[in-house]
């Protein structure tokens, strides 16, 4: 087992992980942090899986604009009781 499988192990579990607290968080902003994170991740397997254009399209798409999207759109909302 090299070292580029170990690392490619862990950043697998650190994904696996990521997706889960995404998927189970309570909070709506906890998740898009998450979610952030998971991108970014993401953008370190495609540098070690040697694709660094997918990487550099991941890191702009993924983790750029969805994410200042998602945070935008939650802070452009309302709180439940309010009314316009």
């Amino acid at each position: 087992m090299t070292l580029l499988d170990v690392i490619m192990l862990i950043l697998s579990l650190l994904l696996l992980i990521m997706a889960f607290l995404a998927v189970s968080s309570k909070h709506t902003m906890k998740s898009v942090v998450f979610l952030s994170v998971l991108s970014m991740l993401s953008v370190v397997g495609f540098i070690l899986l040697q694709a660094p254009d997918v990487a550099i399209t991941e890191a702009v798409v993924g983790s750029g604009l969805v994410t200042a999207l998602f945070i935008f759109s939650l802070l452009s909302m309302k709180p439940k009781g309010e009314k316009q």
